[in-house]
């Protein structure tokens, strides 16, 4: 059993706590911070009875949060995104392997029945040759929220991208490897709160495959991943549902029993601590998830000051086109 202190009790904080509190023989938390009354992180990281901290605090927090507990050689799980930078990412990275420390990230959806399936599919091969992704996730949760730290533009970037579109974005390079190239742009229909608005972006993969990665804050909840190979394609539908749809035969439609992704994912952080199995997202793919969200917020940037610049202008016949706004690279993704 791995005794853990939770920092941060907000929404998620609190669901992190529900999941494993009675349920779980293999994590508990044995201390609470929560900063917004008041308590100090620093008293956790002195409890020699914590083992690991499980960080549920605004995002940009995390990359000193992450390396105080990895220096007081706790064992860290953070809550997604891991950071809003590759630059923390690696330096939260960094201080937990040269601590010694196991690094976690909190991506619940990795843990569906159906996402599993989807991964298991693709590392067999059935699908052939591996050509597109399509993924989308959005939501109705915006709608509850009516201030605080998670409204902040620093904070959340990009829309719905921060909240659910990353979810996808982790998905893609959990299934596909890094992203080479992004171009994104965001349609902001209503900004105040609650925020209504829809994102989407196309990518292109280091290992040739194309994607486009869709999410709209406020519309009821919808996920799907689906991945188009030379053989066949996979198509996932929520959480526990998967259409097969193979050449030369009918698709087939896949259920799956629901599972507690978020308890999953907790207990999977206890056995990497214990040294039981290694946390199922490894530090190379934390990284390159953090890399593309970064440059899918450098596109949408770009995207939008080329859009408010100057107005359109009809081009004149024989004239050159401007070039290609909104592009981004991403940067290498090795710890």
């Amino acid at each position: 059993m791995i005794d853990a202190a939770i920092v941060g009790l907000g929404r998620w904080g609190r669901a992190l706590v529900g999941s494993v509190h009675g349920k779980s023989e293999r994590i508990r938390f044995v201390r609470e911070v929560d900063i917004a009354c008041g308590s100090v992180l620093q008293d956790a990281l002195d409890d020699a009875s914590v083992q690991a901290v499980v960080l549920a605090t605004p995002h940009s927090v995390h990359r000193a949060q992450a390396i105080a507990a990895a220096r007081a050689g706790k064992h860290v799980f953070c809550e997604k995104p891991l950071a809003l930078r590759a630059a923390d990412a690696r330096a939260m990275i960094g201080a937990c392997e040269r601590a010694g420390v196991v690094l976690a990230v909190g991506h619940n959806r990795r843990f569906w029945p159906a996402m599993r399936e989807l991964k298991h599919l693709l590392a067999e091969g059935r699908l052939g040759r591996l050509l597109h992704i399509e993924g989308h996730n959005s939501n109705e949760n915006s709608n509850q929220v009516t201030g605080g730290w998670r409204t902040l533009e620093e904070e959340s970037p990009g829309g719905g991208l921060t909240g659910a579109g990353l979810h996808v974005l982790d998905a893609f390079i959990g299934l596909c490897g890094p992203v080479q190239r992004v171009h994104a742009q965001l349609n902001r229909y209503k900004e105040d709160l609650p925020p209504l608005d829809a994102m989407v972006a196309t990518y292109r993969f280091a290992s040739g495959m194309s994607g486009t990665l869709a999410t709209v804050r406020a519309t009821p909840f919808y996920w799907r991943v689906h991945v188009f190979g030379s053989s066949g394609s996979a198509e996932v539908l929520g959480e526990t549902e998967l259409v097969l749809r193979m050449s030369g035969r009918p698709a087939e439609r896949l259920a799956f029993a629901p599972e507690d992704s978020v308890k999953a994912e907790l207990e999977a952080f206890a056995d990497a601590v214990e040294r039981l199995a290694p946390y199922p997202i490894p530090a190379g793919e934390m990284l390159a998830t953090v890399s593309a969200f970064e440059a899918t917020v450098r596109s949408l940037r770009a995207s939008r000051r080329a859009s408010s610049r100057t107005p359109r202008t009809r081009r004149t016949p024989g004239s050159r086109p401007s070039p290609r706004r909104g592009r981004t690279r991403t940067r290498p993704t090795d710890p």
